[in-house]
């Protein structure tokens, strides 16, 4: 079977976590789910739950960048505490959990990936993406930490991946941090909101040949 029989049309990854923290929603995933199936610019959007646990979540993420050999991967995580949705810059190779995941594992100062560099960047064209969510009169921003817990932990993972493995050359990636919903506390943003933010990340990141600083 040939790739282009394997891929009929080319794929969006999309990931967001399940709750975490005695929590009971987490809106990463249901901004994920919303957008599952959507066709942005030619590209399919694939929509897939990742566990917040460590070492479990990159497992599951290599399964399925193997499966789909997307053309972009969009990991999304909670922020609470955050008003803006947040486009991460770069991700650090340590594990640092100030609260356990939910496998009850807490590593502290651990690296990522054993012997890897200290640090990826976004492959996404952030600056760009940020243009664009503004102009939509959404709350955005770049930010310069995705923390230390499961987000960067697959954050980093996923940016090695893209670096490292051969049949990953043409995929780009990133990772957005968004905030809670109304009813997990303040600050804030409707699920409507996430939803077209991420929407309009898509389409932007697909218009755009690679990382702006524009």
């Amino acid at each position: 079977m040939d790739t282009h029989t394997r891929f009929p049309r080319p794929r969006v990854l999309l990931t967001g976590f399940d709750a975490f923290g005695g929590a009971t929603l987490n809106p990463s995933w249901l901004a994920v789910q919303a957008l599952r199936g959507r066709q942005v610019r030619g590209h399919t959007v694939v929509a897939a739950q990742l566990p917040t646990v460590f070492g479990a979540s990159q497992q599951v993420l290599d399964v399925l960048l193997a499966k789909h050999r997307p053309a972009l991967v969009v990991c999304v995580g909670q922020a609470g505490g955050r008003s803006s949705i947040s486009l991460e810059r770069v991700a650090i190779n340590v594990d640092d959990a100030p609260i356990p995941d939910n496998a009850g594992a807490r590593p502290i100062d651990t690296p990522v990936v054993p012997g890897a560099p200290a640090a990826h960047f976004s492959t996404l064209p952030i600056k760009a993406m940020l243009g664009a969510l503004q102009r939509e009169g959404l709350p955005a921003e770049v930010s310069l930490s995705a923390g230390s817990f499961v987000c960067n932990h697959v954050f980093y993972g996923l940016m090695h991946a893209i670096a490292t493995r051969p049949e990953l050359r043409h995929t780009r990636g990133g990772f957005v941090h968004v905030p809670w919903l109304p009813e997990q506390g303040t600050p804030s943003l409707p699920l409507a909101d996430v939803v077209r933010g991420l929407r309009v990340a898509l389409r932007c990141a697909l218009a755009e040949p690679g990382p702006s600083q524009k």
